[in-house]
């Protein structure tokens, strides 16, 4: 991409010239490149990738709009933070697809967590969340990691399930008052849902 001054006698140009050029702006300065026509071979890793990520969005539209306990601000939130903790900058969004993906390229059934609550309390914090795939069947574990730092979650301890209302739970005690915790809900290895997590949540004791 090369930096043009007064692109074709103007003080200013947008567009292709002919499939041959295309002027744009970029960060203010005027610019002119080659036109290429992106490769899109449509082979059939391409096409599992795109139905896995086609899967995902459909999957977090469904638990926006769950008939009970549906994903809530305190979700995105967690997914948020989760996504911050990303080298390369991402969405609440982008960061829950990646999770979905990542699991079912692993070979494992996807899920997005959701209806999620964080409630301090004196000296602990207690969590809870929904999946349709707490079933007893694709979910039977799950474990909450946590610590004072979204990076560091070093300290953990198995959550509850109950799969008749697609719940995990889990009140995290003996925590010091005023400090913050984050924790995260991940699925257990060996389940039909290894590798699914939900986001980071945060907390303060009183």
């Amino acid at each position: 991409m090369a930096k043009v001054n007064g692109p074709l006698l103007s003080l200013g140009a947008t567009g292709q010239i002919g499939k041959a050029l295309v002027y744009s702006t970029w960060k203010g300065l005027n610019t002119v490149r080659q036109h290429v026509v992106p490769a899109n071979p449509n082979s059939t890793a391409q096409a599992t990738q795109r139905g896995y990520m086609a899967d995902a969005v459909d999957d977090i539209h469904d638990a926006q709009i769950a008939g009970s306990n549906p994903l809530n601000a305190v979700d995105v939130a967690a997914y948020a933070l989760w996504a911050n903790q990303a080298a390369t900058p991402r969405t609440w969004f982008n960061q829950a697809c990646k999770n979905a993906v990542d699991v079912a390229v692993a070979g494992n059934t996807p899920t997005v967590f959701r209806g999620a609550s964080s409630t301090p309390g004196a000296g602990q914090v207690a969590l809870e969340g929904y999946s349709d795939e707490i079933d007893l069947t694709n979910i039977t574990a799950m474990t909450v990691y946590y610590g004072t730092s979204p990076t560091a979650l070093i300290n953990s301890t198995a959550a509850t399930i109950t799969g008749g209302s697609n719940k995990w739970d889990k009140t995290v005690s003996g925590l010091s008052a005023g400090t913050k915790y984050y924790f995260q809900a991940r699925v257990d290895v060996g389940e039909n849902c290894e590798g699914a997590m939900t986001g980071i949540f945060s907390g303060t004791p009183t």
